[in-house]
């Protein structure tokens, strides 16, 4: 049964593909699904899109080792960055009108920045959607115990290379509604039963050590250091992402790209505790398995009927999948758009389409390579994250808010950002890694738009 719903799932997902491939008449539409999402649809897309492996699988292992503290970043910084979109970054990037991320950094910055901007955001996506196909090799391999996790990986991989290939955002879109709806209704319904069995929800807090729900840090300024690393991990250094700008650019207005921002933070934040709280019960119901991040799967595997079984990880496949496919499309978008096509001197759309799907096809290849070679879901999504923020955050604050168009500060910016959190991850200071990143690009943006101010114009 479980493998007959495991194929038929897959199938309809690339039915949905197929779909949705009607609509596409060109690059517009394959990207931006035509710029004609409705409010509903567009803040599932947000939901789905962010409602991963990391927040059912990464995030509850944490939470089930460390409680709040080790879960700052992911659910807690996920909620603040779709916040921080709705609140300042919507209305100014919408009314932009662009077609991806790095077309902003070209117009502010110029080419130079548009490439190098490019290049980071590529890099950063391949450990998110080798994140997710390491989690849908897992979930498959859990409850498919003949299926090797790495047969697991790659079949799951190929579905949604598959339907993102075939339909571009509109079938990301799709897929993602049906989605929303069972990842809602499927957590909710595992949730009360889980905790039934765990003798009710106030057995279960009760039984749970109190430093769980500390929300701030220990004393010392290492750990306050820390820990605004955590909320700015994810909070800052997923805004400057392509996925999350092409769903603000796809909504039919601009009303519709804030408002999806805020209901999308705001469902993520209430639907992720709920695997906070499963991991809370899996403490008391079950030893903790090997990889801390197969919890959830053997507690359900372990505690509950089939039925549930069936809806907990169709569930979980549902918050995987619609996280895989748009987190494959978003760098491949900017590898053909901001990358390859500048080095080719006349290209029709219908040739740009066919560049595009070619680029999903080189990103996903790469992620699986890397999905096979590490499998920890939350490193793998939070190392992602800082590559963003040490290098297209303050250039992207710069051009929106600042008006600047210093093409050497952005480079600077960008190339001191990378390098300060590389000699931070090399030679481990007390200060986190990330922090060391932004500071230093900060100051590279500065520094540089001191020395070096575009001429005056002149005057008659």
């Amino acid at each position: 049964m479980l493998l007959g719903f495991v194929i038929a799932y897959l199938a309809l997902n690339l039915l949905a593909g197929f779909y949705a491939s009607r609509k596409i008449k060109g690059s517009d539409d394959f990207i931006l699904a035509g710029r004609k999402l409705p409010l509903f649809l567009a803040t599932a897309t947000v939901f789905a899109t962010w409602f991963g492996s990391e927040t059912v699988m990464g995030a509850s292992a944490e939470m089930a080792e460390n409680g709040f503290p080790g879960v700052i970043e992911d659910p807690f910084g996920a909620s603040l960055c779709l916040l921080l979109v709705g609140l300042f970054f919507a209305r100014p990037l919408y009314r932009m009108k662009l077609l991806t991320f790095g077309d902003f950094y070209r117009i502010c910055f110029g080419r130079k920045a548009e490439l190098l901007a490019g290049v980071c955001i590529v890099v950063s996506y391949f450990g998110w959607v080798a994140a997710q196909m390491v989690a849908m090799g897992f979930v498959i391999h859990t409850f498919l115990p003949e299926v090797s996790l790495h047969g697991a990986i790659v079949v799951s991989s190929l579905c949604v290379m598959g339907y993102t290939l075939l339909g571009g955002l509109w079938a990301v879109s799709i897929t993602d509604f049906i989605q929303t709806f069972l990842i809602i209704i499927g957590l909710i319904v595992v949730t009360v039963i889980v905790v039934g069995q765990a003798g009710g929800i106030g057995n279960v807090l009760e039984k749970t050590p109190d430093d769980f729900f500390r929300f701030l840090p220990e004393r010392g300024w290492e750990n306050w250091l820390a820990y605004a690393a955590a909320w700015m991990t994810i909070g800052l250094g997923s805004i400057p992402q392509q996925d999350v700008f092409q769903r603000v650019m796809a909504s039919d207005s601009e009303k519709t790209a804030v408002r999806s921002s805020f209901l999308a933070a705001l469902m993520y934040l209430s639907v992720a505790l709920l695997p906070l709280l499963l991991a809370l019960c899996a403490r008391q119901l079950i030893t903790t398995p090997d990889d801390p991040q197969l919890l959830l799967p053997e507690l359900i595997c372990q505690k509950t009927s089939l039925w549930v079984q069936v809806l907990f990880f169709g569930a979980l496949l549902s918050a995987i999948m619609s996280t895989a496919s748009g987190a494959l499309l978003a760098p491949s978008v900017i590898l053909s758009e901001n990358i390859v096509k500048p080095f080719i001197k006349e290209i029709g759309d219908r040739r740009m389409l066919l560049l595009t799907r070619g680029c999903i096809i080189a990103v996903a290849g790469l992620s699986l390579w890397m999905a096979l070679v590490r499998k920890n879901i939350y490193e793998l999504v939070g190392e992602a994250s800082q590559i963003s923020m040490v290098s297209l955050f303050v250039p992207l604050c710069a051009g929106l808010f600042f008006k600047s168009r210093n093409e050497r500060a952005a480079l600077a910016s960008m190339l001191a950002g990378l390098a300060g959190w590389g000699a931070a991850l090399y030679f481990e200071p007390p200060v986190p890694a990330m922090l060391a990143g932004a500071g230093t690009s900060l100051a590279g943006m500065v520094l540089f738009s001191v020395l070096c101010r575009p001429p005056a114009p002149k005057t008659k």
